[in-house]
């Protein structure tokens, strides 16, 4: 954690300079335009303040700490929230537009991906631009731009997905993967710091929403991965019918009694995505063996939820065929999809794919384990894929249950 707050500070710090720079007319590199430039499009007045808020420490908050906190979510409660929120959230937004302005390789150039920008430098400008809270119907107003700002940033990762897609394009004959770290560096903090800041903003509103039995805001405080599961993979393999029009069959081992609190939108998207995974393995290797020998259905996939007493840990086998052991740190990187690409260059932006609607939309991106494994890491978890080439794969999806983790802040 100290060896990533110290790349973060040496980042804002290098990107301060950059764009420092680039307001006085300097040239940055990576393609730039004078007319992309932030201080061109909103003035050294508020860059001067983005930059400023860029140097300040991001805080981290726990599972457990919004649990308590949202208990009793009184008038007092909730206008302490928004206090921390306006004060907290313009530091988080300032460390991203400050990135999104000094990517490496032009990708900060992509028109999405100055979209982005801007959206945050909007939300920003929203945020400081309002007034000190002091009661609640200052709360209530407040509560009303948070709103806001989650509509704005809907559709934040499939806009930057298609200005990654762009480059990746661009790069194909120029570098490998390997030589592009500091893009996959960049979005793994970028992401992990959309998920603490759509947590914050996600739960500070579902306070204010009618209240549902065992939640508080976003958390169910008895959440029952084996039932999570099922909804996930009942949605995966309705994926898989429309893709293919069948779909492998899938088994979940647990107990459906056991709960423990954790955000079930998280643990959805995360099993969903390894099952949907497993599905397309699986339906892929059989569909052509049966093509060529008359073989049987294919094997089950199998979910294991196991309790422990640090982890709730769930396994997702399958014996889609595996893979090499020299691809497996691709898997990793947000430039490897084995699925279709979606973006269609020649096309408009992709204003209409909103992450909202499930990882589904992201299918051909590459995205879906690097960031099921970012909404895992957010709450003290991980996952990790371990793989037989020739045979299939099992994937291990760590659920920290203890509560108690910081988050891993970039």
């Amino acid at each position: 954690a100290a060896a990533s707050a110290s790349a973060a500070a040496s980042a804002s710090g290098a990107a301060h300079v950059a764009a420092r720079g680039a307001a006085a007319g300097m040239s940055t590199g990576g393609g730039g335009t004078k007319s992309s430039r932030l201080a061109d499009k909103f003035g050294g007045t508020v860059v001067d303040d983005i930059y400023a808020h860029a140097m300040k420490k991001q805080t981290g908050v726990a599972l457990k700490y919004m649990l308590d906190f949202g208990a009793n979510p009184i008038g007092r409660q909730l206008i302490l929230s928004s206090q921390f929120l306006h004060n907290e959230l313009p530091v988080r937004l300032a460390h991203r537009a400050a990135e999104l302005e000094n990517l490496p390789y032009g990708l900060g150039t992509k028109s999405s991906v100055l979209k982005v920008r801007d959206w945050y430098v909007e939300s920003f400008r929203e945020l400081r631009s309002f007034p000190t809270i002091c009661d609640t119907s200052d709360e209530a107003r407040f509560t009303d731009v948070l709103r806001s700002i989650y509509r704005r940033h809907n559709n934040v990762v499939p806009m930057m997905a298609k200005g990654v897609a762009e480059l990746r394009l661009e790069m194909d004959r120029q570098a490998r993967l390997a030589e592009m770290p500091e893009v996959h560096q960049f979005l793994d903090g970028f992401y992990l710091s959309r998920i603490g800041i759509r947590i914050l903003i996600g739960q500070h509103i579902a306070l204010h929403e009618p209240s549902r039995q065992n939640h508080i805001g976003l958390v169910c405080t008895q959440c029952s991965p084996v039932q999570v599961a099922q909804d996930s993979i009942d949605d995966a393999r309705s994926v898989c019918l429309r893709e293919y029009g069948a779909s492998p069959e899938v088994t979940v081992y647990g107990d459906p009694k056991f709960t423990f609190p954790y955000v079930p939108s998280h643990l959805h998207h995360m099993v969903f995505e390894l099952v949907k995974n497993s599905l397309r393995a699986v339906q892929d290797r059989f569909e052509s063996e049966d093509s060529d020998d008359g073989r049987c259905e294919p094997p089950p996939i199998r979910v294991v939820v196991a309790e422990g007493v640090e982890d709730v840990t769930i396994k997702v086998s399958d014996e889609g065929g595996g893979i090499p052991r020299s691809g497996l740190p691709r898997i990793w990187t947000y430039l490897y999809s084995t699925a279709r690409h979606p973006v269609q260059l020649a096309g408009g932006e992709d204003d209409s794919a909103a992450d909202g609607a499930g990882p589904a939309v992201l299918a051909g991106y590459g995205y879906g384990l690097p960031i099921s494994r970012l909404y895992a890491r957010y709450f003290g978890g991980d996952l990790q894929i371990i793989s037989m080439e020739g045979y299939g794969t099992d994937a291990y999806l760590h659920l920290n249950r203890l509560g108690n983790s910081q988050e891993p802040l970039p």
